[in-house]
């Protein structure tokens, strides 16, 4: 019985070990996006737009623009309908089991957060396999990797979504959530957003939600590239900017869900931190409803003389 105990033991952590290896990582270097994506079982998502998609991709590519993943003009951030977003993934060929590889641009830091808002979409939808190519199709294309313009024919896939809520804040959450020193708001702007110095077109009124931090989405990468920086640095980075005790939750938010999905990434994904969830619709929806508290909000007469500056240069 005794070794038939070892026996089964070592069984169980052979099997632990493989499945650890076949996990899919949160990024993914061009050399090792090389080495899987013509594996049936993998299929790369390009979410540049279609004309730079025709003009040349990673063989083997699906084309879906950022676009598609998401809401109206006057609330970007806002989530597509779960149906219309549920048959852009059968269309992909995407459903569980299969290891989707999201793949932008790469022409700076702000571009990452197109690829962590659809991994952030896809998980939200219940998909589990996921991954970002780090440095997007510049990276690839600086590696000398191959690229065509072959548009590739994929079978329909009967994805069905099992929405993954823990991730997701809603409008009313955050609400509920402010003043809460067990919940740590992240506001992933920009120091002139967050100041109030700035405002989106999006937004009613210049500032951040009441009790938010700053993190600023850039700090995430190597100087002056798209490049993610290394796990371990990126621990550094949350350790320097949200000392003390880790919140019971998170919450990361921007103008449009954009450069929040990237902190959202960057704490939940790749530094590991437990209940982080994203606000898709941030300050586009949350300034529009003046009883909603925030902070660094200037004065009326400041707003408007900052208004007369803009139409006049």
């Amino acid at each position: 019985m005794k070794l038939l105990s070892v026996f089964f033991s070592g069984a169980v952590l052979a099997l632990a070990a493989t499945t650890s290896a076949w996990a899919a990582q949160p990024l993914l270097t061009p050399a090792e996006l090389n080495a899987l994506h013509q594996q049936a079982s993998v299929r790369v998502i390009d979410i540049r737009p279609a004309e730079a998609y025709a003009a040349g991709h990673i063989p083997g590519a699906v084309s879906a623009p950022y676009a598609q993943w998401r809401g109206p003009a006057n609330n970007p951030g806002q989530l597509p309908p779960v149906d219309r977003l549920t048959q852009l993934v059968q269309a992909l060929g995407v459903d569980q089991g299969v290891h989707a590889v999201v793949v932008s641009s790469g022409a700076d830091s702000s571009d990452f957060g197109a690829s962590a808002r659809v991994y952030w979409t896809l998980k939200y939808l219940g998909l589990t396999d996921l991954s970002v190519l780090n440095g997007g199709l510049k990276a690839w294309a600086d590696a000398g990797l191959a690229q065509d313009q072959a548009t590739p024919t994929v079978a329909a896939s009967a994805f069905q979504a099992q929405l993954n809520e823990n991730i997701l804040a809603t409008t009313d959450q955050v609400a509920a959530q402010v003043g809460n020193p067990q919940t740590r708001l992240v506001d992933a702007r920009p120091l002139d957003f967050y100041l109030g110095k700035v405002k989106a077109p999006t937004a009613q009124v210049p500032g951040t939600i009441q009790g938010a931090v700053n993190v600023e989405n850039g700090r995430w990468f190597q100087p002056g590239t798209s490049i993610f920086v290394s796990s371990d640095q990126a621990r550094q980075i949350a350790a320097e900017l949200l000392p003390g005790e880790q919140a019971a939750e998170t919450i990361s938010f921007c103008n449009t869900g954009h450069w929040a999905a990237t902190d959202w990434f960057a704490l939940s994904e790749v530094v590991g931190v437990k209940n982080v969830r994203l606000y898709p619709e941030s300050l586009a929806e949350w300034s529009q409803d003046s009883s909603r508290p925030m902070s660094n909000v200037p004065s009326r007469g400041s707003q408007i003389l900052d208004q007369v500056k803009g139409l006049f240069g």
